[in-house]
């Protein structure tokens, strides 16, 4: 009987591990975990901040667990992925990514809650690596921010449906819908820009005026689209100077992310974030960044948690290219 044109002898074959996505431990991207900070050596370390008292629909403690699914649809080779719109490899060695697991929550106490967040990203920071979080509701960006006090000063790139400017609610100063103002009181925070913003019922009149005043710039998706577009908006930055990116999902349209506690309409889209992230990695320095908001019970083809983990990836491809063109991957400088 004659062999069929399309049979592979596999002894023929170099056979290789495939790491196929539905294999393995679920680490973001599949990248190394490192689970003791004393030994981190990265230039990019994943935590997952599973805290949640939201004031609606709850869920948002097992985003880093949606988040790091979803990335699995990305973690086909670990050498690197090729960009074919910038014609070049990118998350390529000697970068060096790693998840450091997530923080220890205690359930009810925010205290323990925001002190183990805030003590987590301060390590991070301290061995040379860029934090990137992956929330949890929007209060964890509170203690996240504060452990980036030793990589300030810095300037804050708010993504968000919502101003969360809000005070306080009954004396609770530290809930998802305070995190700006909370901000734009650390001392090493200098300059703000807030995007996306459509949402109602978050934050009154007189918060948006508290947030001028403070000197942020307050941007709907209107006003950008008006101005001209992303890019326009990203000549607003100003060149060199460090940036902390801080992306609640429901900056992006429904449409684009329904599995969060409060989707809005009228929102960004994915094409416009991704231009929005490279071009701050490209002008900038980005620091740090955290995602927040994903709620994967409300996320049930994990499509919402899919466009998170992607913009994380783009965020990573953009800033560690950079950086491997200036010769400052840990990689290359040992």
């Amino acid at each position: 009987m004659a062999r069929s044109r399309y049979h592979v002898c596999v002894e023929e074959q170099e056979k290789a591990k495939l790491d196929l996505p539905f294999v393995g431990i679920r680490s973001f991207g599949k990248y190394p975990v490192c689970s003791d900070l004393d030994k981190l050596d990265a230039d990019v370390a994943i935590v997952g901040m599973p805290y949640e008292a939201t004031q609606y629909r709850p869920g948002a403690k097992m985003g880093p667990e949606g988040l790091r699914n979803a990335s699995m649809l990305y973690s086909f080779g670990l050498n690197g992925v090729y960009d074919q719109v910038n014609d070049e490899m990118i998350l390529t060695p000697p970068t060096r990514i790693v998840d450091c697991g997530d923080v220890d929550m205690v359930h009810g106490d925010l205290v323990q809650c925001f002190e183990n967040i805030e003590a987590m990203v301060s390590k991070i920071v301290a061995q040379g690596a860029v934090p990137i979080g992956l929330g949890g509701d929007h209060a964890v960006s509170i203690p996240f921010g504060y452990g980036l006090e030793k990589a300030g000063p810095f300037n804050v790139v708010q993504v968000d449906a919502h101003l969360d400017w809000c005070d306080h609610r009954s004396g609770q100063r530290f809930g998802n819908g305070s995190p700006m103002r909370r901000l734009a009181e650390m001392d090493h925070v200098d300059k703000m820009w807030q995007i996306g913003i459509r949402g109602i019922g978050s934050s009154r009149k007189h918060d948006f005026e508290d947030a001028r005043n403070y000197g942020s710039q307050i941007v709907s998706p209107e006003d950008m689209r008006s101005m001209g577009g992303v890019e326009a908006l990203i000549e607003q930055f100003p060149k060199n100077e460090r940036y902390y990116i801080t992306f609640d999902i429901d900056g992006l349209d429904i449409t684009y992310a329904s599995g969060t506690g409060t989707p809005s309409p009228g929102g960004l889209t994915y094409d416009e974030v991704r231009k929005l992230f490279v071009g701050l990695a490209e002008r900038g320095d980005v620091i740090g960044m955290d995602l927040v908001e994903v709620a994967p019970c409300y996320d049930p083809n994990g499509a919402t948690a899919m466009v998170g983990a992607r913009l994380i990836m783009d965020l990573l491809g953009a800033m560690l290219k950079k950086k491997e063109k200036l010769g400052l991957l840990k990689g290359q400088m040992k």
